[in-house]
């Protein structure tokens, strides 16, 4: 008996994963990264991590180093470490239904990782990988810190002028749902294709040229 037959598939298989993982499209002359599910599912969840370990390192810092309503100037009259303990969402918002937001959360991450698994467009892989992150690092608060598990509140220290107190989970959440609503409205999908037009629609000038023609 020989195994060449499936060696061949396997090989032609594996041809096929790294021919898609270096795709890139250029119908509307803007190439689009695309990788394979499993480059995406790595990348995605690298990066959640990153952010992850970055927000849980502040504020562990926070939590031993300086006392609860301790304020720290770093950039006089623009940046201080300001540390406090939130039980609202992001931003310090309702503060009196941390449950909701708890459970908000989960679902949330959730969501992201369902997002995940159809993934394939770089952008959106850095774009959900960071959220994932950014949630997690707000979850973990919730579910762990004080006062118990589900209503625990998190801990916020970065505090610019006029703005609410706020961390690098929250950076994370706010700058990567920016770069979501742009992947939207660039109407590019999660598996790296473009949002086509109808094809019925033609163009003005095309639709002149061939009225004139028929005339």
């Amino acid at each position: 008996m020989t195994n060449t037959p499936k060696t061949a598939e396997s090989s032609v298989a594996q041809a096929s994963d790294n021919a898609a993982e270096n795709t890139t499209e250029e119908a509307t002359g803007r190439r689009v990264r695309i990788l394979s599910a499993r480059s995406a599912g790595i990348l995605a969840l690298v990066l959640a991590a990153v952010v992850f370990a970055i927000d849980q390192g502040t504020k562990y810092l926070v939590v031993t180093q300086m006392q609860l309503g301790e304020r720290i100037t770093v950039i006089d009259g623009l940046l201080w470490w300001y540390s406090i303990r939130n039980s609202g969402a992001a931003f310090s918002m309702g503060e009196n239904v941390t449950w909701v937001f708890t459970l908000v959360m989960v679902a949330a991450a959730a969501v992201v990782l369902y997002l995940l698994r159809r993934t394939r467009a770089l952008s959106w892989t850095l774009a959900l990988g960071g959220l994932l992150g950014g949630i997690c690092g707000n979850l973990f608060d919730r579910l762990f810190r004080e006062p118990g598990f589900g209503s625990g509140h998190v801990v916020d220290f970065i505090s610019v002028p006029n703005f609410a107190i706020f961390n690098i989970a929250d950076s994370a959440i706010c700058v990567c749902m920016a770069f979501i609503v742009l992947l939207n409205f660039k109407g590019l999908n999660l598996n790296g294709t473009r949002v086509q037009a109808p094809a019925d629609e033609t163009p003005a000038d095309d639709k002149s040229t061939d009225e004139k023609s028929a005339k």
